[in-house]
């Protein structure tokens, strides 16, 4: 019988985060007791999304709001949009665009900019979505690398040497997944110029823009250069935690002439796949003009969590961890082991059950290992993991 042939683009397809839990799922078959600490879902353990979203959202169903939408989105929610991110600083907002999670709407901007043998800067460790899009495009990721040394930041150097005839795009995720590090002003500012003097487009993840610690400050990097095209991307998923109402949306901003047909091929793809769910789109607008009521005793779990997670992984011999300073993630250091860090991420699940994601699925400089911690669990079952860590570096060394 011949068999069906699938594409080449999906080669190179991974996703991380997720292809680990083949492994897991075996471990839990053979009945090992799992921990999990590989998925940024905020729903998973003891945060719940906020009552003003869901009753949004019931209220449009009650309203009736389940026929189609307008492609871009909702008059209210683009207009809430529009309006939020005017006060974070952004001007010459060309268009919004509402989609089915941010993920969307970064899958959306990629193929509306690229052709087969581009190039998008990415940062590295970055979040895994970008690659994996790039490979169905048949467009090719461009890393460049963030500075451990100095805290995850960026490296403006790095990312001019990189740029080259078929680069397009530079990605800024901002507080970054996987390290948890929150880009400073400074380096913001020399990325934005960057970009807007390679005619490069901006692409600004800030999915995590309100999950700060220690009195860090986030920046619009949008806003830096006024000259430079950008889509800033956010949604409800995490800091509003509702990663399942899959509700994400994109911001156009940048002088209208060099925008204007980049913003059509966007406008294009939003047509031809309908609309983004109409009665979610309801909450947007109460999220964004409320006052986030839930934020302050989230941050306050977070904020205990992260630093367990900080103190216990340092006191493990053979790991190092920078400190995050934002979202919910750790990329440790892998200092003394001879296998892989898959390999080792494997085994940790087989012999104590603790699910992490190996570091090379978000990519790393080479000859380092890592794997991705989400520290969002209670401080009982984040203890037990890191002490079945700690137990289990000194059989391994």
């Amino acid at each position: 019988m011949k068999t069906i042939k699938p594409a080449k683009r999906t080669e190179n397809v991974k996703y991380a985060v997720r292809d680990i839990l083949l492994v897991a799922e075996k471990a839990k078959a053979s009945g090992k007791k799992l921990l999990y600490l590989n998925i940024g879902d905020p729903i998973l353990f003891d945060l719940k999304t906020p009552d003003f979203v869901i009753k949004s959202i019931v209220k449009a169903l009650e309203e009736g709001k389940t026929g189609y939408a307008p492609s871009s989105g909702t008059a209210d929610a683009i207009a809430a949009i529009k309006k939020d991110a005017e006060a974070n600083g952004i001007k010459s907002i060309q268009e919004v665009f509402i989609t089915n999670g941010g993920s969307e709407a970064i899958e959306l901007a990629l193929t509306a900019l690229l052709d087969t043998g581009d190039n998008v800067l990415l940062p590295t460790p970055g979040y895994p979505l970008y690659t994996a899009v790039l490979s169905k495009l048949e467009a090719e990721a461009n890393p460049y690398y963030l500075d451990e040394e100095n805290g995850w930041q960026p490296d403006p150097e790095d990312i001019k040497k990189k740029i080259n005839s078929r680069t397009r795009a530079i990605v800024l995720i901002n507080p970054n997944n996987p390290t948890g590090s929150v880009c400073s002003r400074e380096v913001a500012q020399k990325i934005a110029d960057i970009a807007a003097e390679h005619n490069l487009v901006l692409f600004v993840d800030e999915i995590y823009d309100k999950l700060i610690f220690d009195g860090e400050k986030h920046v619009t990097t949008a806003a830096l250069n006024s000259d430079v095209a950008a889509i800033t991307f956010n949604g409800l998923s995490k800091v509003y935690v509702g990663p399942g109402l899959r509700m994400g949306w994109g911001i156009v901003s940048g002088p209208a002439e060099k925008v204007t047909d980049y913003v059509q091929a966007i406008q294009k793809l939003t047509r031809a796949r309908l609309c983004a769910s109409h009665p979610v789109m309801a909450a947007i607008a109460p999220s964004l003009q409320g006052g986030n009521p839930h934020l302050p005793g989230m941050m306050e779990k977070l904020k205990r969590r992260r630093d367990m997670t900080f103190e216990m992984l340092n006191a493990i011999p053979g790991i190092s961890c920078v400190k995050p300073k934002g979202a919910f993630y750790a990329f440790p250091k892998l200092t003394n082991t001879s296998i892989t860090d898959e390999q080792w991420c494997a085994k940790l699940i087989q012999e104590t059950g603790v699910v992490t994601v190996p570091g090379s699925g978000f990519g790393q400089k080479p000859g380092t290992k890592h794997f991705r911690i989400v520290f969002l669990p209670q401080e009982n079952v984040l203890k037990e993991a890191y002490t079945a860590i700690g137990n289990f570096m000194k059989s391994s060394l």
